[in-house]
């Protein structure tokens, strides 16, 4: 059996602002002194007038951002999660979300698969502070092929769109060939009939391993991968939930205001449905490799199997 290619999500993002950097003048990209490590280096070599380093400053960078977005460029703002969702939330806000200017904010380095970088860096918070900005579309791709469609969805549409991407190679599960990714619309990657499993990023591939597993004991599951975390797919979940009347959600994020509080609010008010979350449990990472710190927070394809187990024998 062929090796599964593994791709960083990070990567993915670098090739695609070249992509599309050729297809369109108008992509300006920022970062705040860390090209090498988002990718956007890649474009900053191809072309060194559309590419500003902004330093160790990502509050400035995001207004620079904005700035340019009101002169009619398309700019990307990239840096890590923590700093780029974090540490510039208040300019994201005000100078970004409020005036609903056209900028795309590139996060790597997203969630506890960071690893070496430590607690500090670990952001497991993006997703809730920006779902709570009105009109601010959030994305995490699951894999290659999708982070470079997402990226160039990103470009395309019209207003401010958050993508979060991750350090740590992740299996490539799509086929480029007929694939197409569409803002606000999830897929169904297996089918099931006992239990829905929602799941985003690199818990997507998790998922999908944890399916094999779950059918050899008789456990039918529905796979969903849901990339586009605001706008939510909201018909698709529903009728996962209505189909298979139990949810699991998996995702690299708190469990506090993610995907799975977005389901779960979802679910609440318009089809109450038994669900489970898996996500970072209200506590913060530390150092250590990005594989490891997935298995020990629970983070894996095998804890996916034990919660599904215990969920449907209760």
């Amino acid at each position: 059996m062929a090796e599964v290619k593994k791709i960083a999500t990070r990567d993915s993002y670098g090739a695609a602002l070249v992509q599309l950097g050729r297809e369109h003048t108008d992509l300006v990209v920022f970062d705040a002194d860390l090209s090498a490590a988002t990718k956007t280096s890649m474009f900053k070599k191809e072309f060194p007038d559309r590419h500003f380093d902004c330093g160790i400053a990502e509050a400035d960078m995001m207004c620079a951002a904005a700035g340019a977005a009101a002169m009619g460029l398309v700019p990307f703002a990239s840096s890590f999660a923590m700093f780029a969702a974090g540490r510039a939330y208040e300019q994201v806000r005000n100078s970004i979300g409020y005036p609903h200017l056209n900028v795309k904010i590139g996060a790597t380095h997203g969630g506890l698969s960071v690893g070496e970088d430590g607690a500090s860096h670990q952001c497991c918070e993006d997703f809730a502070l920006m779902r709570t900005i009105p009109g601010m579309v959030v994305l995490c791709p699951a894999d290659d092929v999708e982070a470079r469609a997402a990226v160039k969805a990103a470009y395309e549409h019209q207003g401010p769109v958050y993508l979060r991407f991750g350090r740590l190679a992740v299996p490539v599960i799509h086929q480029e060939e007929g694939y197409s990714f569409q803002i606000g619309k999830g897929e169904v990657l297996r089918e099931g009939t006992d239990v829905a499993i929602i799941a985003t990023g690199l818990m997507t591939a998790e998922a999908v391993e944890a399916w094999g597993a779950l059918k050899e004991l008789g456990i039918s599951a529905r796979i969903v991968n849901m990339a586009s975390i605001k706008p939510l797919d909201e018909e698709l979940v529903i009728q996962a939930a209505r189909e298979c009347g139990r949810v699991i959600t998996c995702e690299e994020h708190s469990v506090i205001g993610g995907l799975g509080e977005a389901v779960s609010a979802l679910l609440g008010e318009k089809c109450p449905t038994p669900i489970r979350r898996i996500g970072v449990n209200d506590v913060f990472g530390h150092s250590g490799p990005g594989g490891e710190l997935l298995r020990e927070f629970g983070l894996s394809a095998g804890h996916i199997v034990e919660v599904a187990r215990d969920f449907l024998a209760q």
